[in-house]
């Protein structure tokens, strides 16, 4: 069972995917959906300050954190992996449990948005980057996707970032989460 933070952002796409591939899911919208039993989190797209303010406010920052911390496996896509990041470029790191330093709307407003296809642990997926922040230092974890020489996905234990929107696209990165950090 797959928890999918459910406050703000596009969370419903990340439900479809894991439909599509037969796996149960739940959204988690206030405290108590946090304590449902689950293998896994994923933490939307969206707007990274505000589900940080939501997840303060409906006090659910520090249980949340508590469980990525002590191995929940999690995935971040777009404000999802800010959210993860220890280090925010122009920004209050949040949930801080990923060793990697992220800069916010990195390629610039909504005119900046692009899609493209590139190499994702040795496959070739389509990506879909809005808004999208850039990863600019990995201190611990594997980069797993680059494109133009910028890091666009990197896994460190139980946790991965996309700062692209794979649920846009393709279950291939679900399917990775699911089978490397998930079933590990």
């Amino acid at each position: 069972m797959i928890g999918i933070l459910a406050l703000q952002g596009a969370f419903i796409e990340h439900k479809y995917i894991l439909d599509n591939l037969s796996v149960e899911s739940f959204e988690i919208r206030k405290l108590s959906d946090l304590n449902k039993k689950m293998s896994g989190v994923i933490l939307p797209g969206g707007e990274s300050t505000t589900i940080g303010k939501l997840l303060l406010d409906l006090n659910m920052f520090i249980p949340l954190q508590d469980k990525i911390k002590n191995g929940l496996p999690s995935f971040g896509t777009c404000a999802g992996a800010i959210l993860l990041a220890k280090y925010v470029e122009d920004g209050t790191p949040s949930l801080a449990t990923m060793d990697i330093k992220i800069k916010r709307n990195a390629y610039g407003r909504q005119l900046g948005s692009f899609f493209t296809k590139d190499k994702f642990d040795d496959e070739i997926i389509p990506m879909s980057f809005i808004r999208a922040p850039l990863i600019t230092e990995v201190v611990a974890g594997n980069i797993l996707a680059t494109v133009n020489d910028d890091i666009v996905a990197v896994k460190q234990n139980n946790q991965l970032v996309t700062t692209f929107h794979p649920e846009l696209k393709t279950d291939f990165v679900h399917k990775y989460f699911l089978n490397t950090i998930v079933q590990r």
